[in-house]
């Protein structure tokens, strides 16, 4: 698992109050039991976590560039946003 990915979901599994390992790449944040609030968070979070600025829209997150239908697509979006900081 790359770094990024398992920091991602270390992330996701403590908004969820789960084991990173009940995380699963194909899991909603809705699956997880992750609400507004709690994605918010995350999305804090994983800025934090990889000094980066995640396009997200809170009040509209279907009008985002940043795709969070699941946990795969939460990944690849913070590992795109991370090698294009780092190019």
């Amino acid at each position: 698992m790359s770094d990024i990915k398992q920091k991602v979901v270390e992330i996701i599994a403590e908004q969820a109050v789960l084991e990173p390992s009940d995380v699963k790449m194909e899991s909603t944040l809705e699956d997880l039991g992750i609400d507004s609030l709690g994605l918010v968070e995350s999305i804090f979070a994983i800025e934090e976590a990889f000094d980066i600025q995640v396009p997200f829209n809170a009040n509209d997150p279907q009008e985002s560039d940043f795709d969070i239908s699941d946990v795969a697509s939460i990944v690849a979006g913070v590992e795109k946003l991370v090698k294009e900081q780092n190019s």
